[in-house]
């Protein structure tokens, strides 16, 4: 903002220090000073007043009560009396009628007949023009010289030409339009906040007067309007019209109730001096809800704990004094200060000492480094597994994926989501995003989708939250993987779980429950459920090929779905070491005919109580149910390896170790090891 060095010096009986000294002072205090010119037989300040300080200081006399303070000048503040004609009355001219008090707080009108509208004298046209406005009559001279001078916007209105002598401050009608002074057409709407007389808009709240009842060379009785809106209001309309003006600024960041009266008296005696005419009697003044000073308690301690300087008792309370607040002892280091209502910016304790701080000097406070305590944050389980697991997948080839939290209509009959069972979203942002995503499988699959062609493997996987119906989510693990790769996704699996701590690891024949619809996602044989102690975390398999023609997937692919809650409580950072063995391994491969209803985990465990240590690992590499087998028959097959940690095994200790196992299998009559 521009402030006038000749304008400033006016407040004072002292001669100010020079302009460059001023700037200087204020830049180090309370405001950076951008630039100091030369304006004519003037100097102009181009002060950055930034929005952490009130709007107090929009205005001549904010800036003012700062020098006062900085440079220890008592500056001139003037009550202005004024002499009203006894033999007029502003009710006679004028009436106010303000319908909502929330979006105008307090509306203040004066009225002054038989005035002589021209131009302004030279000091206020030269003031002005430095400070960056046009100079047009006197009359709206002396409101926008106060509105530089005070920080408070007021509007003159031209008495005769508002229909039944009526001022109504209320919401715009949807269509109503107004012609502004600048001669633009602005189409109102409900939200704007306007000022009428009986029968149409004549100014837009706080942002721009109206064309019909201007100042012109015939105006005789000014009407003065002196306001107080609610800044929002003010903000809302502004930016839906696209008008910002000096008043509209001002409003936006909040005035003082109590600065309308001193405002529209400094003005109404400037235009008698200037204009002459009579000032009819009486303040229109609508003020339902007074606003006074509040009240902050002060412990003197806390300045210093909080600026880390010992400043005196007696300078903190004369600095306060000098900033226009009243202070009252309560005890010997508190004190009740009382905040002037200018200040809208002061309402806690820590702004007050911001306050004592800059005046004292920011430059008289030593640099310290902080002394402090540096405390490891608690450590989180959660967080820590998420991290661990997600970075096991990406040593493995895996790329981390972010999709969002939702499906559409269309997945949810791609993948046979019934509606029940789904989270819908009230107001969806996009047909996309309807429904809260019940797994993040399908999201997952979408990405191979947009990515297989370009790609010859895909491997990814996500970690996230999932969502069912009623009001239940969970935290789950899933990956998929392009390709033949079903066994592939298994030793993932078993890599993941191994490096988590987790032992016990099976995997087990999936069969569904009545009704259960895991099978319209998974290729019924290739699928199994992954089991820690025999308790269910997850599912692996191929996906159906149906669900990859639905989304034009042309590959193979495999999938794993694992419940995260549940594994992060089984995991362990504990590890029991079993050192590499330097002799060399085996492996001999065994099928074994079994009925439908053998779960694997029995075979395996059968396999592993007959080798003992010596079957270092088996792994499940087929499962087949074809129609050449006999009915209720399927077919496993497993590769063994054999291996010993003290000695190289010999071909005939391999073989009669792998008759044994077959013999302990073939015990079970209805188990047959296919030769």
């Amino acid at each position: 903002m521009n402030f006038s060095y000749n304008w400033l010096q006016s407040f004072f009986k002292k001669k100010l220090p020079k302009p460059e000294k001023l700037a200087e002072l204020l830049t180090m205090h309370s405001f950076e000073v951008a630039e100091v010119k030369k304006f004519n037989r003037d100097w102009i300040l181009d002060i950055d007043i930034l929005p952490n300080r009130g709007p107090d200081s929009f205005s001549c006399l904010g800036i003012a009560r700062e020098i006062s303070t900085l440079a220890g000048f008592k500056y001139i503040a003037d009550k202005y009396e004024l002499k009203e004609d006894k033999g007029i009355k502003a009710r006679d001219f004028i009436n106010v009628e303000v319908r909502d008090k929330t979006a105008c707080s307090r509306y203040t009108a004066r009225v002054i007949t038989e005035v002589k509208v021209g131009f302004s004298p030279k000091w206020m046209r030269e003031r002005l023009e430095a400070c960056g406005l046009k100079p047009i009559n006197n009359i709206v001279d002396v409101a926008n010289y106060v509105m530089l001078e005070t920080g408070q916007p007021l509007h003159a209105f031209d008495g005769e030409k508002l229909q039944d002598r009526k001022i109504i401050v209320r919401f715009a009608k949807e269509g109503e339009k107004i012609i502004t002074l600048d001669e633009e057409r602005y189409r109102l709407e409900k939200e704007m906040l306007v000022i009428t007389d009986a029968k149409k808009p004549v100014a837009i709240a706080g942002i721009k007067g109206g064309k019909p009842p201007e100042i012109d060379l015939k105006t005789k009785i000014v009407v003065l309007e002196s306001a107080n809106f609610n800044p929002r209001v003010i903000r809302r309309a502004s930016k839906r019209i696209d008008l910002k003006t000096d008043a509209s600024w001002r409003f936006e960041h909040g005035i003082d109730p109590n600065l309308t009266e001193f405002a529209i008296n400094r003005a109404t005696l400037l235009i008698q001096e200037i204009a002459g005419g009579r000032i009819a009697q009486g303040l229109i003044d609508f003020y339902p809800g007074k606003v006074f000073p509040k009240r902050v308690k002060l412990d003197l301690d806390y300045v210093t704990s909080l600026l880390g300087i010992k400043i005196s008792h007696q300078e903190i309370i004369a600095i306060l004094k000098s900033l226009g607040f009243k202070i009252k002892h309560l005890k010997s280091k508190i004190i009740e200060v009382e905040v002037p209502t200018f200040r809208l910016d002061v309402s806690i304790p820590e702004d007050l000492i911001e306050e004592i701080g800059r005046i004292h000097g920011y430059q008289e406070i030593p640099a310290q480094f902080p002394v402090a305590a540096l405390i490891p944050p608690k450590r989180n389980l959660d967080i820590f597994w998420e991290n661990l697991s997600g970075g096991i997948l990406k040593e493995a080839g895996f790329t981390e994926a972010y999709n969002y939290s939702f499906i559409s209509e269309k997945d949810r009959e791609i993948f046979r989501y019934s509606k029940r069972e789904l989270m819908e979203v009230e107001n969806p942002t996009s047909l996309d995003f309807q429904y809260l995503r019940p797994s993040l499988i399908p999201n997952l699959l979408k990405n191979i989708e947009k990515n297989f062609r370009d790609f010859a493997e895909i491997k990814i996987f996500e970690l996230g939250k999932i969502f069912h119906h009623p009001k239940t989510e969970k935290k789950v693990l899933s990956g998929v993987m392009s390709g033949e790769v079903f066994y592939e996704t298994k030793g993932t699996i078993d890599l993941l779980l191994n490096k988590l701590g987790v032992s016990n690891i099976w995997f087990d024949e999936y069969r569904p429950k009545p009704g259960e619809n895991k099978l319209s996602i998974w290729q019924p044989k290739k699928c199994a459920e992954i089991k820690i102690n025999h308790e269910k975390i997850g599912f692996l398999g191929e996906i159906s090929p149906k669900i990859l023609d639905s989304l034009k997937v042309a590959i193979k692919v495999s999938a794993f779905d694992i419940d995260f809650e549940k594994l992060s409580k089984l995991t362990s950072e504990e590890h029991e070491y079993r050192p590499i063995s330097r002799f060399p391994s085996a492996v001999r491969d065994i099928a074994i005919l079994v009925p439908r209803e053998v779960k694997v985990a029995q075979v395996l465990n059968k396999i592993y109580d007959t080798g003992k240590k010596l079957v270092r690992d088996v792994d499940l590499f087929d499962i087949y149910e074809g129609g050449e087998l006999p009915a209720g028959k399927k077919n496993l097959a497993f590769h063994i390896i054999y291996q010993a940690e003290d000695r190289t095994m010999t071909s005939e200790e391999i073989d009669g170790l792998q008759k044994k196992i077959i013999s302990a299998l073939e015990k079970n009559r209805t188990w047959q090891v296919r030769q």
